[in-house]
């Protein structure tokens, strides 16, 4: 087990920070109970410590942000790691690194685990232990403490052999390119207009019933901001999806709903009976995506084929390149904004399919 320390007054190892130019950063937070997580500790690895900094302290810690947040990070599937710290900070690092990414890209299995690749890279074995370990409780037990220390011990040194190896491969950039991408701040933003799109079930839904489960879906996504709740505590998706599919007009016929609340109906159920109501001036607003016709089916099927024989070529799973849906938005919507036309993509198969797309 390497040194380390519980930090509970951050600003404290501002000059150690200020000292390296890369950290390894893990974070452990709490978030079954509100709506955004709760940031309960940040774990720093440098070359020689690693440090487990208490963020529930009441010690001003905008310093310590802008210290960390001007370094190059090295994470492993970081982009919880980065909407959690995102929220707590209002700030993003300067560059990070994404082990996992890193590894996809040399041809291990995509989402592969932090302690499935420690052991793939160093030939050790990390208990997973600790995953469900209410990490907002203090004092943290010793036991929690080292768990969380584990969690970022291997990742510089996973950092240096995961750039030396995809650096031989000329493929350094890819990585650096794919990790900075989960750096985009409206990735982290909340929407209320665009609940719908979390709302499960909602695709099946048409006309005047789709355009009430959006009305629905916008309000209690505000509802569970203002209130800082997890969003199926407000109502939960199936109930919606049924008062939007039934469409009542009185409280008595809403009290009828399976899974709405006493207490939510006495609260909002006037405000729901509204939002129904005013779901009719709207029915015709949303298109549902047309079903692809023959000929687009046809180039579809070639260029998921492109696609898979470029992964193989490359010697990586199909989906470090994109996944079916990627390929569908590329393709049948014309999405320039698709990753396949992007980046290191655009170069390896990109440029093929906007060809494919030319001659159909």
């Amino acid at each position: 087990m390497p040194d380390f320390s519980f930090v509970e007054r951050p600003d404290s190892i501002i000059a150690r920070l200020t000292a390296v130019d890369r950290i390894a950063i893990d974070t452990e937070f709490f978030r079954e109970k509100t709506y955004f997580a709760e940031l309960c500790l940040v774990q720093v690895a440098i070359s020689d410590h690693i440090f487990c900094v208490d963020p529930l302290t009441p010690y001003d810690k905008q310093a310590f942000w802008e210290t960390l947040m001007a370094k190059y990070w090295v994470l492993h599937s970081g982009r919880q790691d980065i909407e959690v710290m995102f929220q707590s900070a209002t700030l993003m690092p300067a560059g990070i690194f994404d082990t996992q990414i890193a590894a996809g890209l040399l041809g291990m299995p995509p989402q592969l685990g932090y302690a499935a690749l420690v052991n793939e890279l160093f030939d050790i074995d990390i208990a997973k232990s600790h995953t469900r370990a209410d990490w907002s409780q203090r004092p943290l037990p010793d036991e929690l403490l080292r768990y969380a220390v584990e969690d970022v011990e291997y990742l510089l040194p996973a950092y240096e052999l995961l750039a030396e190896r995809l650096d031989k491969k000329g493929r350094l950039r890819w990585a650096e390119e794919d990790s900075a991408s989960i750096l985009d701040p409206s990735l982290y933003e909340t929407d209320p207009d665009q609940a719908i799109l979390r709302l499960k079930g909602a695709v099946k839904l048409r006309g005047r019933s789709r355009a009430a489960a959006a009305r629905l879906a916008s309000w209690r996504e505000s509802e569970a901001l203002r209130k800082n709740l997890p969003r199926q505590w407000i109502v939960r998706d199936s109930t919606l999806i049924e008062i939007a599919g039934k469409l009542p007009t009185r409280l008595e016929e809403l009290a009828e709903i399976d899974g709405l609340a006493p207490g939510t109906l006495r609260r909002s159920g006037r405000k729901i009976l509204d939002m129904l109501t005013a779901s009719a001036a709207d029915a015709n607003v949303y298109r549902p995506p047309a079903a692809p016709d023959e000929r687009q089916k046809v180039m579809l099927k070639t260029a998921q084929k492109l696609v898979a024989e470029c992964a193989e070529e490359l010697g990586l799973a199909t989906e470090i390149i994109a996944g079916k849906k990627d390929i569908a938005a590329a393709i049948l919507a014309g999405d320039p904004a698709s990753r396949l036309f992007q980046g290191w993509r655009r170069g390896v198969i990109g440029e093929d399919l906007l060809e494919l797309m030319t001659r159909n």
